[in-house]
């Protein structure tokens, strides 16, 4: 596709005008956070501006950002023999996010992430927007723009708590109506609140607090390999040009 005079991003930024927080393009992707103010009719731009035509919504998802920046890594005793993923500390299943430490990351806590297509121009773009109350986090719904978003919005509003205003049946879809909490928090313990169990003295099942002890997941953490250099250092591939 020939690109206009014009970059993408500029042109986003006059499209949107003042419901940009910021445009900013990273690893060949472009992401475009809104106001909570815009986040709506910034979808329905997107979507009818024929410059743009992003007519397809691919995905939605929360983000919770307490715990950002932070690594359990240091405090976990390793040996020889490994460790445990699941490991006891002061993780984000520890702290809240008034606790957090500062500096390390956004001012509020949930986000919301939308992945837009434009077929038409075979282009992708990121939106985001940041729920302005970290204790009751509400977003625009963009079912009235793209319908597909219902189940999506669904499935955030059940793991992450975030609820979308103007949503036609916002209700959980993934856990049971009586599950209580949102299982894709940080502050959400990795054993849950109650676990769940078939009591054949009573004939049914029974839900009871868990007897697990609390854990807090090891984030993964990628070392660099050298083997792939040292391979190539003691075995050198011949160049196919040279006789």
């Amino acid at each position: 596709m020939v690109e206009p005079t014009t970059s993408f991003t500029e042109r986003l930024r006059a499209r949107l005008q003042d419901r940009v927080v910021s445009v900013r393009e990273a690893l060949g992707e472009t992401t475009v956070e809104l106001t909570p103010e815009g986040w709506l009719e910034g979808a329905r731009l997107l979507r009818d501006d024929a410059d743009l035509h992003f007519e397809s919504l691919i995905d939605l998802c929360g983000v919770d950002f307490l715990g950002y920046g932070e690594d359990e890594w240091d405090t976990t005793d390793v040996s020889s023999e490994g460790f445990s993923r699941g490991v006891e500390g002061a993780g984000p299943g520890r702290f809240n996010w008034a606790d957090r430490p500062r500096g390390n990351g956004p001012e509020r806590r949930f986000a919301v992430v939308a992945h837009l297509l434009s077929v038409k121009h075979n282009r992708r773009v990121r939106l985001r927007c940041f729920a302005s109350d970290n204790s009751l986090p509400v977003v625009a719904s963009l079912v009235d723009v793209f319908p597909v978003a219902n189940w999506f919005e669904r499935e955030c509003f059940d793991l992450f708590g975030i609820l979308f205003e103007g949503h036609p049946d916002l209700r959980r879809i993934l856990t049971d109506y009586g599950f209580v909490g949102h299982p894709f928090r940080k502050d959400f313990p990795l054993t849950g609140n109650v676990e769940v169990r078939y009591d054949a003295e009573r004939k049914r099942v029974v839900y009871e607090p868990v007897s697990i002890d609390p854990r807090v997941g090891v984030p993964r953490v990628v070392r660099e390999d050298s083997r792939w250099e040292q391979a190539a250092t003691e075995h050198p591939r011949k160049d196919p040009a040279t006789p």
